[in-house]
């Protein structure tokens, strides 16, 4: 008994040690992207990032495409928590939709550019690629994840009465999120161009956008 017990924890430590590894070379991919860009980044260049022979980085990722989409679904990943924690809030449709454009509107700072910058690349490099990138289904689950939320959120203002009733919400919603978090990532890779100078702040074309939405959602 005492040599099974014995056994699980060295596979559990080993899987722990596993796993810490992987950590790295993501932390370490995200910094060389973000550094010299997804298609200039070498696999080699992630290995010395992370202090790791080239052959251990390739031995948890075998092909760069499978660094590329762990690298943007923990990106993805991270949101997630906040639309569920909105979602599951005991405010209105209305209320909750607001919370969600202001979180699209702290995408454009400083704490969110990087990573903002890092999607659209991602996003474009996937667009480009004569193959369909391997693990992609990954960051499209970690996709439908947010998008459940939303669905959520979406069935109780069916309910509650806090948004226009003759709205066909699935397609609205959809609408309006999909170009608000569109919009908010291209005046975030546009404040990040030097030289580059606009009469209006991102943060206010952002708020703009947002009343003439939520304004078109009022009863």
């Amino acid at each position: 008994m005492k040599e099974v017990v014995a056994k699980t924890r060295w596979q559990q430590e080993r899987e722990d040690a596993k796993q810490q590894r992987v950590v790295l070379m993501i932390d370490a991919a995200e910094r060389v992207f973000n550094a010299k860009g997804i298609d200039k980044a070498t696999m080699q260049d992630v290995a010395t990032e992370a202090r790791m022979g080239i052959a251990t980085v390739f031995r948890y990722f075998p092909k760069k495409d499978k660094l590329i989409i762990a690298v943007a679904t923990r990106i993805i990943e991270s949101q997630i928590e906040t639309f569920d924690t909105i979602a599951n809030g005991q405010e209105t449709c209305y209320e909750k939709l607001e919370k969600i454009l202001d979180f699209f509107i702290t995408l454009i700072g400083p704490a969110h550019s990087k990573n903002t910058k890092l999607l659209e690349a991602f996003e474009s490099y996937a667009a480009q690629s004569t193959e369909p990138l391997e693990d992609l289904d990954l960051y499209n689950d970690a996709m439908s994840r947010i998008q459940s939320s939303i669905m959520n959120i979406i069935k109780d203002g069916m309910n509650d009465g806090s948004i226009r009733a003759n709205l066909s919400l699935d397609d609205t919603i959809a609408t309006m999120t999909n170009s608000f978090a569109l919009f908010a990532k291209k005046l975030s890779l546009q404040s990040s161009i030097p030289m580059l100078e606009f009469k209006i702040e991102s943060a206010k074309q952002l708020h703009i956008l947002k009343d003439i939405f939520l304004s078109y959602l009022r009863p």
